[in-house]
């Protein structure tokens, strides 16, 4: 049976993996190695083509990954790196050049928004950063400079959805390059190159590792970019670890179970956040009466657990008590694990094309694994806390 004629989730039970190559066994095995030796001198003058010819360059393992990431986002070719950052980092230096001109989503994470103002910028790279709803009129701020055009959806705190069919289409008939932050679906409940975008990235240090017990970043793209990206990848001499990519190539194994269950409990303590009088707003586009409702259920198959509310204001002593209180729900950075988070955030120090004036205090949720039932008596328990 040919691979594309199999489901996702059977296609991630068996991709990046041969055990016939690896003595029988299940799983490709941990490969530690720098030097990779050649068995003779026509072996080693041919070592450019050779996929295996130095360890940072890529070993068994890592290779194997970058396989599967292929069968999880449906590219062409993948490039897995130390950590999220680190992949988007990769993507933005392979673009750039004195004069040129980047489109970047308002609600881009953090990071993303700072290596364009704090790094691009010395080397005279400008960045315009747009209403992450404009969809097709993105072509006004189109120039002729214009090389690039960055989306993340949802985004980051505020978990807008963006059109990103409409953005794609004027993108490609303009010759500019698309990207896509797909760290929310995981890859699993949006293939964005399908929909016509260039290169996805993730954070693989959420939900493909699932464990939060890993660094990871991947790119995922089209045949025709990959040639640059890789010359970037490879001046940066970035590598990931063999121990990391084989965690990463377990947490696949089960993505699709894990990302099921976060949609499920997700939306079941959503639905009652939205019921409650201490809360203003919900933000998951899963819920019908979400303003991207519409385009979520034509761009993705699911909702992960990760979402905002927003609370009515209260002083900071008031949401000590509320969150100091939790047992269930750990206060940290990141999200995609097994494990619930919640999180006080103020999306509008990111802002600069648009505002963000909620009313109240956000609030960044991840539902894990839980039951939900108790995950929604412990944050009611908060709620009242902050009377």
């Amino acid at each position: 049976m040919k691979n594309d004629d199999l489901g996702l989730d059977t296609r991630l039970a068996h991709c990046g993996r041969s055990p016939a190559d690896h003595s029988g066994t299940v799983n490709t095995p941990v490969y530690r190695a720098s030097t990779i030796l050649f068995p003779n001198l026509a072996a080693l003058d041919a070592k450019e083509s050779a996929r295996l010819r130095y360890g940072r360059r890529g070993t068994p393992t890592t290779h194997a990954l970058e396989d599967a990431i292929c069968a999880l986002e449906g590219a062409d070719k993948a490039l897995v790196t130390p950590s999220g950052v680190s992949a988007i980092s990769i993507i933005l230096m392979s673009y750039a050049e004195p004069g040129a001109h980047f489109l970047v989503t308002d609600s881009a994470y953090g990071p993303t928004r700072k290596f364009c103002e704090f790094t691009l910028k010395k080397f005279g790279i400008e960045t315009t950063y747009y209403d992450p709803t404009i969809g097709a009129d993105i072509e006004t701020l189109i120039r002729p400079e214009t090389k690039l055009i960055w989306m993340e959806s949802p985004g980051s705190q505020t978990f807008e959805v963006q059109d990103v069919s409409a953005i794609t289409e004027v993108a490609r008939r303009r010759g500019i390059v698309t990207v896509i932050d797909n760290t929310w679906s995981g890859g699993y409940f949006c293939q964005p190159i399908s929909q016509g975008v260039d290169i996805s990235v993730q954070a693989g240090t959420k939900y493909i590792s699932g464990h939060s017990d890993l660094m990871l970043g991947t790119i995922a793209c089209r045949e025709s970019e990959y040639d640059r990206l890789r010359e970037a990848y490879l001046r940066f001499g970035l590598c990931v670890g063999p121990d990391d990519a084989f965690l990463a190539l377990r947490g696949l194994r089960t993505i699709g179970v894990r990302m099921a269950q976060h949609h499920v409990n997700g939306l079941e303590v959503a639905r009652w956040l939205g019921e409650q009088d201490e809360v203003l707003r919900v933000m998951h586009p899963a819920l019908p009466d979400d303003p991207g409702h519409t385009l979520w259920q034509r761009h993705f198959t699911g909702a992960s657990g990760l979402f905002g509310f927003v609370i009515r204001a209260v002083d900071r002593t008031a949401l000590a008590r509320m969150f100091d209180g939790f047992t269930l729900f750990g206060m940290g950075s990141s999200w995609g694990g097994f494990e619930s988070l919640m999180v006080p955030s103020n999306p509008s120090v990111y802002r600069t094309a648009t505002t963000w004036e909620p009313g109240g205090q956000t609030i960044r949720i991840h539902v894990g694994l839980e039951h939900p039932a108790d995950l929604i008596r412990e944050i009611r328990q908060g709620l009242d806390r902050l009377r």
